[in-house]
C-alpha cells in the first residue's frame, strides 16, 4: 500500500502540490489543489504534508514575534529573508485590511500592522488556521515549512546565489532543481513542468516542502526551535528544515 507523502505551496489563489510515495519514489503526483482539505482528504491521502505556511498564531504579538520566525531569521543569518512577522490570531481573521491593520496594532506590543503584501497572502494563513482549529485530527499531518529555510539547508547552510525571481531567475531555479535532486528526489519529478495555473517557482517550492515532509516521517527533520512552543490552541510553533545532509 503507497505510503504518500506532500508539499504544498500557496499559488495565486490555491496551492501547488507535490506528493510522493515513499515505498516508491519514482511514483509522484503533481496537482493544482483549491483547498488544503482537497489535498489532505484525497483518495491518494498524504500522511505527511510540509506546507509553506504559518501554523501556530499568537493571541498577541511581543516583540519580534513567534520564536519559530525569530530562529528561521536567525539560521538564516545577515540574508534578508522573505520570514514575514505573522500577524496576531484576530488580525489574521480580520474581515478586510483596515480591520487586521487595526486588529494589528491592539493586540501586538510595540503595536504594528501588516503590510498590504502581508495582508494578501493571510487568506493562505487564514484557511489553515481554520482548518486545524475545526479538524484537530489532521494536526499530526500537517507541518510548517519554509522554502528559503528548506533550500538554504539543502545548499548545506550556504547562501544560494541566485533568486528565484528577477534577471537571474532561470539560474535561481535551475540551482534549486540541483538541490533537489541532490537531497534525493527524481530528477523526471524535478525537471516537470508545473500543472497548469500553478509557476515553476512555486511548483518547486513545492517540493522543497516534500523534502521536508520526507525527513519529517523519518523523524530526522530539524526543528526551528529545538525547543517548541504551542499557542494558546496547543498548536505548534515552529519551522521544519531538512535534516542531516551528511
Amino acid at each position: 500500500m503507497p505510503r504518500w507523502i506532500a508539499g504544498l505551496d500557496g499559488c495565486r489563489g490555491a496551492w501547488a502540490g507535490v506528493r510522493l510515495d515513499l515505498d516508491e519514489p519514482e511514483r509522484f503526483r503533481a496537482k493544482r489543489f483549491v483547498t488544503v482539505a482537497d489535498l489532505l482528504d484525497a483518495p491518494e491521502a498524504p500522511a505527511v504534508v510540509g506546507i509553506d505556511v504559518p501554523i501556530g498564531l499568537l493571541d498577541r504579538v511581543i516583540g519580534s514575534g513567534r520564536t519559530a520566525d525569530r530562529a528561521a531569521r536567525l539560521f538564516l543569518g545577515a540574508q534578508r529573508s522573505s520570514v514575514f512577522p505573522v500577524p496576531p490570531r484576530s488580525a489574521v481573521h480580520a474581515p478586510d485590511y483596515e480591520a487586521a491593520k487595526a486588529l494589528s496594532r491592539a493586540h501586538s506590543d510595540p503595536p504594528f500592522a501588516p503590510s498590504i503584501q502581508c495582508w494578501n497572502i493571510l487568506r493562505y494563513v487564514r484557511e489553515v488556521d481554520a482548518l486545524l482549529l475545526r479538524r484537530p485530527e489532521i494536526r499530526a499531518r500537517l507541518y510548517e515549512v519554509h522554502p528559503e529555510v528548506a533550500f538554504f539547508r539543502l545548499n548545506r547552510d550556504r547562501r544560494l546565489q541566485a533568486g528565484k525571481k528577477g534577471p537571474r531567475r532561470q539560474e535561481g531555479l535551475e540551482e534549486r532543481r540541483r538541490l533537489l535532486i541532490g537531497a534525493g528526489l527524481p530528477d523526471v519529478l524535478v525537471r516537470s513542468d508545473p500543472p497548469r495555473g500553478i509557476g515553476r517557482d512555486d511548483h518547486i517550492d513545492a517540493m522543497a516542502a516534500l523534502i521536508v515532509a520526507r525527513d519529517i516521517a523519518s523523524g530526522h527533520a530539524l526543528p526551528l526551535p529545538p525547543t517548541i512552543e504551542r499557542d494558546a490552541h496547543g498548536l505548534p510553533i515552529v519551522i521544519w528544515a531538512p535534516g542531516d545532509l551528511s
